[in-house]
């Protein structure tokens, strides 16, 4: 293990094979379960969701160009293009004799219904079949349409794609793109006059009648629906880079790390994975999975203490110079959740020295029953911030009562982070559901649960494991 270096690009999660899981997973979604922990373990096995990016900002104001740099930029993932403009309502014959008196900037000149269907179906990981709009007919192409296949990024583009809520609500990121309207109305000539076959004075006109008007009344007020604004387009390529960069990051995450602001898997390596692989192994020695465990838990700890707040602090050098850092946190305390969050409190007292360290039993039946037997807590822990340890999340159940009373005893939601190595898609679902102010730090999260409460693929009895009580 020691020789694997090599780091991987992105936030891991467990890559178990599901076949023959699915129907294990179903009789545990079925099962009895108290109301804290209902999950729906079938929506954590779906094909992992796209990343939908909306691009919207006045006629030529640089949107395509916009979009073709994010697509080079990610060249190691697929991404698809979907145009607004396809989705242009064929004109009647009557519409087509006044075609001059027809304005395509409104929002009554798109299908609404069908794009969001179409893009509804990419999300769900279906290919579909884009149309093809003649522009100097004003008319679909009924004979041919564009394939699109399911991606990892969407990128809907359009002029009025923030206009409808409903189509705003299916994107994680919504870019406008704000260009000089001289230099627009310079663009959209150059185009409609190359590319559309129409004379100046008719795209003069046209902009003037329809075009304008559409821009102050439905695209800029969609302006303020954007979560980032680039000015000259194509031009920024420092907001460009930015906003790949996040994508990128976004990419990387767990999808519940996308729905949970507040649950953090630890960023990936092949040591991490390494070290996932023998603990997991049933045929690891005890001394080997003790050791490998306390290193995982180590990694976690360290993460969970970034967390936690910093103020800055100036020290003296011994070359005589000053330097600015920062002071560790200084009212901080553990509680494990007896008896395999134990097993973390070594990792603590590494990182932390002279931490006190409380302790919760909660007795589990099954599932469904639990109840508290002993609590031993620091008497000014309403004061301190909290790292709650225990290895793995599995229903939630246990760990909701531990914080319930960490709550009691006079603790901000706040203040509490909550360490485990690993975390089923169920009990993620029940603690950040319950507590959103608190944060979960885990190093990889799992496939389900099974129809026994445990997780897939899962480790085993941690505890029986770690402290060789399995025999």
């Amino acid at each position: 293990m020691d020789y694997v270096l090599e780091h991987s690009s992105s936030a891991h999660f467990s890559g178990l094979r599901l076949d023959g899981l699915l129907g294990a997973s179903a009789s545990a979604s079925s099962s009895p379960r108290s109301a804290s922990s209902a999950a729906t373990p079938t929506a954590d096995n779906a094909p992992k969701q796209p990343f939908v990016i909306g691009v919207s900002g006045g006629t030529a104001s640089g949107k395509t160009t916009v979009c073709d740099m994010i697509i080079q930029q990610l060249h190691d993932h697929r991404v698809v293009l979907v145009n607004q403009d396809s989705f242009y309502r064929g004109l009647t014959p009557e519409e087509s004799e006044r075609v001059h008196e027809y304005n395509f900037d409104h929002p009554d000149a798109f299908d609404t219904e069908q794009l969001l269907e179409s893009v509804g179906q990419l999300k769900s990981g279906h290919s579909v079949q884009v149309p093809i709009y003649d522009f100097k007919n004003h008319r679909r192409c009924s004979d041919s349409f564009r394939q699109v296949n399911a991606s990892d990024v969407i990128i809907l583009e359009g002029i009025l794609v923030f206009h409808d809520p409903r189509v705003r609500n299916l994107m994680n990121l919504k870019i406008f793109v704000d260009t000089d309207a001289d230099v627009r109305l310079a663009r959209r000539i150059r185009r409609d006059t190359v590319e559309r076959g129409r004379d100046v004075n008719s795209v003069l006109e046209q902009y003037g009648k329809f075009v304008k008007p559409a821009f102050d009344d439905f695209v800029l007020p969609s302006k303020k629906y954007a979560d980032v604004i680039i000015p000259r387009g194509g031009e920024n390529h420092v907001a460009i880079d930015l906003i790949v960069q996040h994508i990128r990051t976004k990419l990387g995450q767990h999808d519940l790390c996308k729905v949970y602001p507040n649950m953090y898997v630890i960023q990936s390596t092949f040591q991490i994975r390494g070290m996932h692989t023998l603990i997991r192994d049933k045929e690891i020695s005890k001394h080997d999975f003790v050791f490998y465990s306390d290193r995982l838990i180590r990694l976690v700890v360290e993460h969970g203490l970034g967390h936690l707040p910093f103020t800055e602090k100036q020290v003296i050098t011994p070359t005589g110079s000053v330097y600015t850092g920062v002071d560790f946190c200084k009212k901080l305390c553990g509680v494990s959740i007896v008896r395999s969050g134990e097993s973390m409190e070594n990792a603590l007292r590494a990182c932390c020295k002279g931490i006190k360290i409380g302790k919760i039993l909660i007795h589990r039946d099954g599932d469904n029953g639990k109840q508290l037997i002993y609590e031993k807590l620091p008497k000014d822990i309403s004061e301190r911030h909290v790292l709650l340890l225990d290895p793995v999340l599995a229903t939630g159940n246990s760990a909701g009562q531990a914080i319930e009373l960490l709550l009691q005893k006079g603790v901000p939601e706040s203040h509490i982070i909550f360490l485990n190595l690993i975390s089923a898609p169920e009990g993620i679902h029940c603690v950040c559901k319950r507590f959103p102010s608190l944060k979960i730090v885990t190093s990889e999260i799992d496939v389900a649960l099974n129809e026994e409460f445990r997780v897939i693929p899962g480790m085993g009895e941690f505890g029986d494991r770690y402290f060789g009580t399995d025999d």
